[in-house]
């Protein structure tokens, strides 16, 4: 009879062992598993957040030297900056080529109607140049705010998907700590059912003698 129990004990042990042993292994593999996942899911959600950061980098350095021109046209950068700025204007192909037309077609105008060498001719073509420059500045700071807004827009989308992705990889971080506490808990468990087994077979393993 003694032999009965001996053998129904000592089951009892290995079975326990087994099963908690198995717990604790089902619990590691899964909490592996789920900490694997969270890894992958931050990793592309970083890669994509370079790619992003990428696609939108030529808008938003394009705004950002829109922006320094704008800025140095009225003056913000300093006078240097300023007439440095009006210089190139002045010395652009777009205003040599508008100036030549513009003085032409004024100098024809008069020579037409016999005015040439008249005061009115030279008031007109006096007044031509300052009068185109300041169009020629005031559509280039135009064309440049649309350049600054594209930046800026682009530079608001890059925040947004920044926040975005913050977000999603601190949740990925959650999932991965959760998964590290249930695996420590199931290991726990695990312990703990190999204890009591442990127990259990030797009280009865005792019981017999």
């Amino acid at each position: 009879m003694s032999a009965v129990y001996t053998i129904v004990g000592a089951g009892t042990l290995i079975g326990g062992y087994l099963q908690g042993q198995g717990q604790q292994n089902a619990a590691e593999a899964g909490a592996n598993a789920q900490m694997g996942a969270a890894t992958m899911g931050i990793e592309e959600q970083r890669r994509q957040f370079d790619a992003i950061m990428k696609l939108l980098q030529p808008y938003t350095a394009a705004g950002e030297g829109a922006l320094g021109q704008q800025q140095a046209l009225l003056g913000l950068s300093g006078p240097e900056a300023q007439q440095k700025a009006i210089d190139e204007l002045q010395n652009s192909p777009q205003f040599l080529a508008m100036t030549q037309q513009g003085e032409n077609a004024i100098l024809q105008n008069a020579s037409a109607t016999g005015g040439l060498r008249g005061g009115n001719t030279q008031g007109a073509l006096a007044q031509f140049r300052p009068r185109l420059l300041s169009e020629v500045i005031q559509n280039q700071f135009s064309n440049l705010g649309t350049i600054t807004s594209t930046g800026a827009n682009a530079a608001g989308g890059l925040a947004n998907a920044g926040a975005t992705n913050a977000s999603q990889i601190a949740a990925l971080m959650q999932q991965f700590g959760a998964a590290q506490a249930g695996g420590a808990m199931g290991a726990g468990q695990a312990q703990s059912t190999l204890g009591g087994a442990i127990l259990g077979g030797t009280g009865m393993l005792a019981g017999m003698f």
